[in-house]
């Protein structure tokens, strides 16, 4: 679950509502589903696992890369951003709230929760910083790495579809810098109000959201081809 489906819907109803207020239990069910969205990291390493299979390994691949290894990381993938998930709704949950109750951003998380916490919550932003920041930094830099070592590998072989598993592995790495650029910067720090913050959530919960699809959809011939006779059909593209 990517934050797209979670934060903007809420923000969405508060654009028609006079009152935008949030009660206790969605603010945490909202947390809760948008750090689920860190399954989409053990997507990512999945994804880069296939790509070793099959390009580094590839008249094994059909052996290695069975259904039950699929399902198995699917599983794997839901289960880490559930655990990752009610790490943080559970220390959350413990923090007594007896002050301020307004949020400076459009959705709930924990920079900005446990900002409005009437303790001492040093330690705690410790540890939501090796749980949230410092694994996705962790991971974004192993990813990289994988990456550059299969590049390397493409660059050194002579096969044929060496360009096209190249392109798969760009438009991965892309994914990657999108996913991860914003979540480090949001936890990677300590949590306190900077004047880019809204600007980056506003850019990690939609706008880079959408370029997922975007960036995998023009990977494809036939939505290329389909696109390329619409704008032929408009007039504004004179293909021959």
């Amino acid at each position: 679950m990517h934050p797209c489906s979670v934060s903007p819907l809420r923000m969405l109803a508060d654009f028609f509502s006079c009152r935008k207020t949030i009660s206790y239990r969605a603010c945490l069910a909202q947390l809760f589903f948008l750090h689920f969205g860190g399954a989409e990291i053990f997507l990512l390493i999945s994804m880069a696992l296939d790509r070793y299979v099959a390009i580094c390994k590839p008249l094994r691949y059909a052996t290695v890369v069975n259904r039950r290894v699929c399902l198995a990381l699917v599983v794997d993938a839901w289960a880490g951003g559930f655990m990752h998930s009610i790490i943080q709704v559970t220390l959350i949950v413990a923090l007594p709230f007896c002050g301020p109750n307004k949020l400076d951003n459009f959705f709930c998380d924990i920079t900005q929760l446990i900002k409005l916490a009437c303790s001492n919550t040093y330690i705690l932003e410790f540890i939501m910083f090796f749980n949230s920041g410092l694994a996705a930094f962790m991971c974004f830099l192993l990813l990289l790495i994988s990456y550059r070592a299969l590049l390397v590998q493409l660059r050194a072989s002579s096969s044929h579809g060496k360009s096209k598993a190249a392109s798969t592995c760009v438009t991965h790495i892309i994914i990657v810098f999108v996913m991860f650029g914003p979540a480090i910067y949001v936890y990677c720090r300590p949590f306190r109000s900077f004047s880019m913050d809204k600007v980056v959530a506003v850019f990690h919960t939609m706008v880079f959201a959408l370029m997922n699809p975007m960036v995998y959809m023009l990977r494809n011939r036939e939505i290329l081809s389909a696109m390329k006779r619409l704008l032929d059909r408009s007039g504004l593209w004179k293909g021959k």
